[in-house]
């Protein structure tokens, strides 16, 4: 157990484990203290210098998020001068940073705009030279302009530390220091698995993802075109922040009524490709296991729904690429289902159907430019959006979000299995399900199923069993079933590996 620090923060009594950073402890105490360039656990170097603060018996002026505890440290982060030292740091950052923020992605979220107006920043106090740098464009999903950059190396940190991919990092020398790529070349020409992790951790607008809004809006405008989108389960559960709703308010149907609003437009359910991707990989890793030419379906199987996933491997890894499996994404199935079987139903030329996937990640963006998920020159996508740019359709229609009263899915891909759904939850179920509703029986958590631990073949034996409670329960009998048992991976792999009984 760690030994416990008593502090005091702006006379408030504070105790805290030894190693936490001041800014930490502040935290503990509900006071804030500003800063541009923390992340917790991820980026933590001092290098803004907006979260300094007054240490009573110390000279001068000391960061908060690295500087650690100590007992009896008195701690003042709100005195004259604190704020003056915040205030003049803030506009020696803004001397070099383009003030483009009506037009800026990240107008009225932007880390930066905050504390400017918390503090009251004059923009202009200090002349510095206006940035000219280039604007890297070149990839299909993220865009980097240097000219809005602060230097607080966020971005870096998520891509080396956490990411592991080492696309970015801090070129040149002193005055002319930036964050780019090696020898300055575009993210394009880069091991950039497109993950957007770096757009996530950018608190400015030096990073964001390559829009593709105007072209969705001339599609719909188009008489030619008919459109159709299709979104991922996870946007309903993020769709609301962006209209000022409570973090994983779930809105599904007022999210299919907003996009049906925007035009003449059809909406369906990514769950059905989710099903499909379930199905599909399960069928590919029975035919390797059964396959005796394991040179060529080699184990284990890896999925291959993750675009960032699979050019990161081919970056890196290319040597396990045979370990990938060969299934498309979701995304890409229900693409080539909607300019196949769906444009075959409905008399629909494929060059005449414009396909919109709504996704949280920016890789799906890479992922509809690659010429294997294409036929004869058409791609299956023609469009990935993410949830931001999506909010931004919705506002700019001049919908009033909050008020919709919801519509469901078109058919017919409007309804799917509850494993779809939780394809696309990390963590792969919720924790609370039950058998029979059996208190006694903790049923499946999580992955952590207790009979599946023991191997494949405890969960074949068909005798009933008795829980700690008194209760029967029949394994054939399942009610509240989660995507493991609904599905019986790991028994029906190990049927299909028993010989067949002779009679």
């Amino acid at each position: 157990m760690k030994k416990m620090i008593n502090l005091k923060i702006n006379d408030i009594p504070v105790t805290v484990p030894e190693g936490t950073s001041i800014l930490q402890a502040a935290k503990a105490a509900n006071i804030e203290i500003p800063s541009l360039c923390y992340l917790k656990d991820i980026n933590c170097i001092g290098a803004c210098r907006v979260c300094v603060v007054e240490i009573k018996g110390r000279r001068g002026l000391t960061a908060a998020c690295t500087y650690p505890v100590e007992e009896g440290l008195e701690v003042m982060t709100n005195t004259a001068a604190v704020r003056a030292s915040r205030k003049t740091t803030i506009e020696l950052i803004l001397s070099t940073h383009r003030k483009k923020c009506l037009s800026c992605v990240r107008g009225n979220h932007c880390e930066l705009q905050k504390l400017a107006y918390d503090y009251g920043i004059d923009e202009d106090h200090f002349k510095g030279e206006e940035p000219a740098y280039e604007i890297d464009d070149a990839t299909p999903y993220v865009v980097r302009d240097n000219n809005k950059c602060i230097q607080c190396l966020r971005c870096v940190s998520a891509c080396n530390n956490v990411q592991t991919v080492g696309a970015i990092g801090q070129i040149r020398r002193g005055y002319d220091v930036r964050v780019g790529s090696p020898f300055d070349q575009s993210l394009a020409t880069t091991s950039c698995v497109g993950c957007g992790q770096c757009i996530v951790a950018c608190p400015v607008g030096a990073l964001y993802e390559k829009s593709n809004i105007d072209d969705v809006w001339d599609a719909i405008a188009d008489p030619q075109k008919k459109v159709v989108f299709f979104t991922a389960p996870s946007i309903a559960a993020t769709l609301g922040e962006c209209f000022d709703m409570p973090p994983g308010t779930h809105v599904e149907r007022q999210m299919v009524q907003a996009i049906r609003m925007l035009g003449d437009v059809e909406v369906f359910n990514m769950n059905v490709t989710a099903d499909l991707t379930i199905l599909e990989e399960a069928n590919e890793l029975i035919s390797r296991i059964t396959s005796k030419k394991l040179d060529k379906a080699p184990l284990p199987m890896f999925t291959s729904c993750c675009p960032g996933w699979i050019k990161f491997m081919e970056h890196n890894y290319p040597s396990m690429l045979p370990h990938l499996s060969t299934c498309k994404s979701p995304q890409g199935m229900f693409g080539a289902i909607l300019k196949s079987y769906y444009c075959q139903k409905n008399h629909i030329d494929p060059k005449d159907l414009f396909v919109v996937s709504v996704i949280p990640c920016t890789a799906k963006k890479f992922e509809v430019t690659r010429p294997e998920l294409s036929q004869q020159g058409i791609p299956d996508v023609d469009v990935a959006l993410t949830t931001r740019e999506l909010s931004r359709m919705i506002k700019g229609a001049g919908i009033v979000f909050k008020d919709l009263q919801g519509e469901d899915f078109d058919d017919p891909f409007g309804i799917a299995s509850g494993a779809g759904k939780i394809f696309g939850a990390t963590g792969g179920v919720k924790r609370e399900d039950r058998l029979h509703g059996c208190p006694g029986n903790p049923g499946h958590q999580g992955s952590h199923l207790p009979y599946q631990r023991r191997g494949s073949r405890r969960l074949c034996r068909q005798r009933p069993r008795q829980c700690p409670q008194g209760h029967r329960h029949d394994p054939e009998r399942r009610e509240e079933l989660s995507l493991h048992r609904d599905h019986g991976m790991s028994r029906r792999l190990h049927q299909r590996r028993r010989p067949a009984r002779s009679e």
